[in-house]
């Protein structure tokens, strides 16, 4: 499955895009805001198509997935609390080897980073080498449950299937080119067309 997470500041046309990966196929969103208002956060929540919402993850302001219906929160450094009485879909993020084995099988699914050299953060380099994600997957510490995220590109996202991912999450290499609708829209295409897609 591909996932796509949102940019961490809000720009021009922001829930127009979104809608537009909704209408061509995109099954999940992680919208993560880091220190976003609440009013920034669920006004862009709010301009999310209805019957979309339901495949909205959410990364802040959790209290507002009773009232908009989404999918599931995610689990970070800056939100590690499982709201009271929640019962949708958990997931976190995870960032080494030790983690991914001891709290993988408490979520529903986990993303692990960065794989590859990071686009959006400069100096955020991969943490794994291919021998060893090799051996992850052999290991069956990654698995169906733990999703790739990290500088991945319509150029690199096919090599995930060989280490067992059950999925991708990208951010800089589709978000790049949000300036150009005909652009955008191919490189989400292609990313699709090549992610691993075990996640359910």
């Amino acid at each position: 499955m591909l996932i796509v997470i949102t940019t961490p500041n809000f720009f021009d046309g922001e829930s127009d895009l979104i809608n537009l990966l909704f209408h061509n196929g995109l099954r999940r969103l992680h919208l993560r805001k880091p220190d976003a208002p609440l009013e920034d956060y669920e006004g862009l929540l709010r301009r999310i198509e209805p019957q979309f919402r339901h495949n909205v993850v959410l990364h802040d302001h959790f209290h507002l997935a009773f009232k908009y219906n989404v999918l599931g929160i995610h689990l970070n450094r800056r939100n590690s609390e499982i709201p009271d009485n929640f019962s949708g879909s958990v997931s976190r993020s995870l960032h080494t080897e030790e983690e991914l084995a001891v709290m993988k099988n408490k979520y529903n699914y986990v993303t692990l980073s960065p794989i590859f050299d990071s686009i959006s953060k400069q100096g955020y380099n991969s943490a794994f080498e291919h021998e060893k994600l090799l051996e992850m997957k052999k290991n069956g510490i990654i698995d169906s449950r733990v999703i790739a995220l990290g500088g991945i590109t319509a150029h690199n996202i096919s090599q995930l299937k060989q280490y067992g991912f059950g999925g991708a999450m990208v951010l800089g290499s589709l978000w790049e080119k949000k300036d150009d609708e005909k652009e955008f829209l191919a490189e989400f295409k292609s990313l699709s067309l090549n992610a691993p897609d075990s996640i359910r």
